[in-house]
């Protein structure tokens, strides 16, 4: 696991290796009835909300044991007519997204994660697209606390052309302030099984 951006001062390193290892016991804690309970309700949360709603294409991700999931939110996108994408790593780190129609289409990718067939076509998400995040930690101002590889930081454009950005999580992995750096991209939302939070505009 990577701890970080390559010029994340040592102590910023060390904050976030800290929170993900107090974090991860959590995670892992919660049952499956329960995770699944959560995506039913970060769905119904979803589709009443405008920005969701009015996205030319989402981008979602295939939930880890220790995410929240996001099948319901999935197939309810599909049956608005909305094209759905899935994430893939290319390279060492590279994330691009392809469509995908079919949930069982997907396969595990180099990390074990689910990611689309690679017959697809990469996708370039821009302003108009909204994608959904997974994160180990998340705070109201937006900051978001991933893995470590910082894959979703370097995958989209900056400025008034990136697509929103909405964490995806349980309420409990919202804390008051998350370690980050200038690398990190702000999320334009944090969705949990509860609330929809939106977060102060990070570089638009």
């Amino acid at each position: 696991m990577r701890a970080g951006p390559a010029d994340a001062p040592a102590d910023l390193t060390a904050a976030k290796c800290r929170l993900r290892r107090e974090m991860a016991a959590r995670r892992r804690g919660v049952g499956r009835d329960e995770a699944e309970a959560a995506g039913r309700e970060v769905a119904a949360r979803l589709a009443g909300c405008p920005a969701f709603l009015a996205a030319r294409r989402v981008a979602f991700y295939a939930a880890l044991p220790d995410e929240l999931p996001t099948r319901v939110a999935f197939y309810a996108a599909l049956e608005r007519g909305c094209c759905a994408l899935f994430p893939a790593v290319e390279g060492e780190r590279r994330l691009v997204f392809r469509p995908l129609e079919r949930w069982e289409d997907l396969r595990p990718g180099r990390y074990g994660v689910p990611e689309p067939p690679k017959a697809g076509p990469a996708v370039r998400l821009t302003k108009g697209d909204l994608v959904l995040v997974p994160g180990v930690v998340f705070d109201a101002d937006g900051h978001r606390l991933g893995r470590g590889g910082g894959c979703y930081d370097a995958a989209f454009p900056p400025g008034a052309s990136a697509p929103l950005l909405y964490g995806v999580g349980f309420e409990f992995q919202v804390m008051d302030a998350v370690p980050h750096g200038s690398r990190d991209r702000r999320m334009d939302a944090i969705v949990t099984e509860r609330i929809i939070r939106e977060t102060p505009r990070s570089s638009r």
